[in-house]
């Protein structure tokens, strides 16, 4: 049976935990190790999820694997990418050509991320019968980036951000409120001189509100106090949305199908 390899930003790793929690199908996981995987391990391990961890060169690529077993393969990517989106599409294309000869098929936890991944499936087609690349989508078109998903497509990320469009507003996740230092690369060492320049480009740009975006998952702890930590140092209002999975369970459930797997 096939090898789906999930590669992913670290943001959205609580989402791969809900599949991988609830899809009785999967026979094995493997966790590439590679620097980013250990805060994504030790919530495995709290759930109580096995899985083998392993760096790539040691995984058999699937010309020489011979069992029936389902496996995902997880492949999570560095944060700060994000702020590089030509960077991003380079190195996400190298780990696509780097982690195919281990997969039959490779879902892409990504979004649009400022339109440089709007053609990867397409860059990747010559490859559609043998390992099929896919990336997050609603039932229209590619997701813009991880909020979008999470709110459950294009369409819902318009319109709540017509409803915030009077003012400045930061989506946050639970792993979004948890990362956000790194996210804005705050400097460990001097936080308060990025913090001071961060104050002054939302005061420039009109940010004035932060919004929690329920995910309804709770694989990452602090969501509220992470929230009120980063209102209180900006001075903002908090508020309130609902999010959903429904972008990420029908994709993951589209390329099993693509993959000849049929959900229980």
């Amino acid at each position: 049976m096939p090898v789906m390899t999930i590669l992913s930003c670290k943001i959205l790793q609580d989402e791969i935990i809900h599949l991988l929690e609830n899809d009785p199908q999967i026979d094995n996981v493997v966790v590439v190790k590679n620097n980013e995987e250990k805060e994504f391990a030790a919530k495995m391990d709290n759930v109580g999820l096995d899985y083998d961890l392993k760096v790539l060169n040691d995984i058999p690529p699937v010309s020489e694997r011979d069992d029936s077993k389902y496996t995902v393969m997880i492949y999570l990517v560095e944060l700060a990418l994000h702020e590089f989106p030509k960077i991003l599409r380079e190195e996400i294309y190298k780990l696509l050509e780097k982690v195919t000869p281990y997969s039959d098929g490779i879902l892409l936890f990504y979004g649009l991320c400022g339109n440089v991944l709007d053609k990867v499936e397409e860059d990747f087609r010559d490859q559609e019968s043998t390992c099929p690349v896919r990336i997050l989508r609603d039932d229209k078109r590619i997701v813009d980036d991880c909020v979008g998903a999470t709110l459950g497509g294009c369409d819902e990320y318009l319109k709540t951000l017509k409803e915030f469009s009077d003012q400045g507003t930061f989506l946050f996740t639970p792993m979004y409120a948890h990362s956000w230092r790194e996210i804005m690369r705050v400097d460990p060492e001097n936080p308060e001189k990025t913090l001071k320049m961060l104050k002054k480009v939302n005061d420039i740009t009109g940010y004035k509100r932060v919004a929690k975006v329920h995910t309804n998952l709770g694989y990452t702890a602090g969501f509220d106090e992470k929230v009120e930590e980063f209102a209180s140092i900006f001075d903002f209002e908090i508020l309130e949305i609902e999010g959903n999975q429904d972008v990420f369970t029908n994709c993951y459930s589209s390329m099993k199908k693509e993959m000849g797997l049929t959900d229980t």
